[in-house]
């Protein structure tokens, strides 16, 4: 899918230098429809509902983690860049592959909100899912919380498909009432 501007993309690799640029990136969004989890004895459904006025979700701060575990897990899970002419950062996802059950599973992420709607996010993710095949992994795999709609309808469009819920991961963080979706695709 070509950029709606025609603004070309370069899609790296992160280096440690970039670090400043990927914190500082606004993940927030804005969205008109959430996903209602109705859950029953043997199962749930997702219902799509409107909200008025329409809700804003800004992420909290990543808790400070210890660093030589964070390096640990970081060595051989990139984070990939999408990156304007200008140099400044459009987009990113991070991922981690697993070999014992080949997955892959997509850490985060987030697309710049003057950069939406443009193919950036489809772009990091084709990156990612080439790096999936390049490892053999068998599929790839995501979270997203229930609210945010715009990803799970984007998610939907480039193939993932709903496999699992948590309803009590975010019970004691600033996320408290939200579920977790889990999505995934397999990797072709």
């Amino acid at each position: 899918m070509p950029p709606a501007d025609d603004t070309t993309y370069e899609i790296r690799t992160a280096t440690p230098e970039d670090t400043a640029l990927v914190e500082a990136l606004d993940g927030s969004f804005t969205t008109a429809t959430v996903f209602q989890v109705e859950t029953a004895e043997n199962g749930f459904t997702l219902r799509e509902t409107p909200v008025d006025p329409p809700l804003t979700k800004v992420f909290p701060e990543d808790e400070e983690y210890d660093e030589a575990e964070e390096d640990g897990a970081k060595e051989g899970n990139p984070t990939f860049l999408a990156v304007t002419p200008d140099g400044s950062l459009a987009g990113f996802v991070s991922v981690a592959y697993a070999r014992w059950n080949r997955r892959l599973t997509v850490e985060d992420i987030e697309v710049a909100p003057g950069h939406r709607g443009r193919g950036v996010g489809r772009a990091l993710m084709s990156r990612a899912e080439q790096f999936a095949r390049e490892r053999g992994a068998g599929h790839i795999w995501l979270e997203v919380t229930n609210i945010n709609a715009p990803a799970i309808h984007a998610y939907r469009r480039m193939g993932f498909a709903l496999c699992g819920l948590d309803t009590t991961l975010y019970e004691f963080t600033a996320s408290a009432g939200e579920y977790a979706l889990y999505l995934s695709k397999p990797c072709s």
